[in-house]
């Protein structure tokens, strides 16, 4: 495209001279015109960046159910953006909990089944007779002009690429 436009550009600018040959540019116009050229396909270039989420944090980081009423903790995702709007609260994002479990010394995700659940809005619950630590997590797709599928997802139910996640712990008593 910058090529034709450059092309285009040399065909339609003033010539200083004409001869046999058609319209003829003095070097130091025909370099404007280039130079010019080249910055608005540099600008093109660099702004054609789409709003791409970078990181999510949610808040609050730690939250005991107990300390809440009727055991539901409001959870709240914040995205932070690559161009303006640079952050965004809160962030549509998809949410899910998970067990926390040391295995080895490393700390491991695992299925929680029924012991927590949370809503689409990031409200998470412990249900009857739950106790331990979960891990609460809000994540979003980080470009979603991107067409690629994964052939996996992660125990949080995102896909293996293509996704920015946050994660926060809940305590149930």
């Amino acid at each position: 495209m910058c090529v034709i436009f450059l092309r285009e550009a040399t065909v339609f600018a003033v010539a200083d001279s004409v001869s046999s040959r058609g319209p003829q540019l003095s070097r130091p116009r025909l370099l404007c015109v280039i130079f010019l050229g080249l910055a608005a396909c540099i600008t093109l270039a660099c702004g054609n960046q789409p709003h791409q989420v970078q990181s999510v944090t949610v808040n609050p980081a730690s939250a005991d159910a107990q300390n809440y009423p009727d055991g539901k903790v409001p959870f709240i995702a914040t995205g932070s953006y690559n161009s303006a709007p640079m952050t965004v609260t809160p962030l549509q994002a998809n949410w899910a909990a998970v067990s926390e479990q040391l295995v080895n010394g490393v700390l491991t995700f695992g299925p929680v089944s029924s012991a927590v659940s949370i809503d689409h809005t990031g409200v998470a619950q412990c249900t009857a007779g739950a106790s331990g630590t979960y891990a609460i997590v809000a994540w979003d797709i980080r470009d979603p002009s991107l067409k690629v599928s994964c052939a996996s997802e992660t125990d949080f139910g995102e896909p293996a690429c293509n996704a920015v996640q946050g994660t926060a712990q809940l305590t149930c008593p």
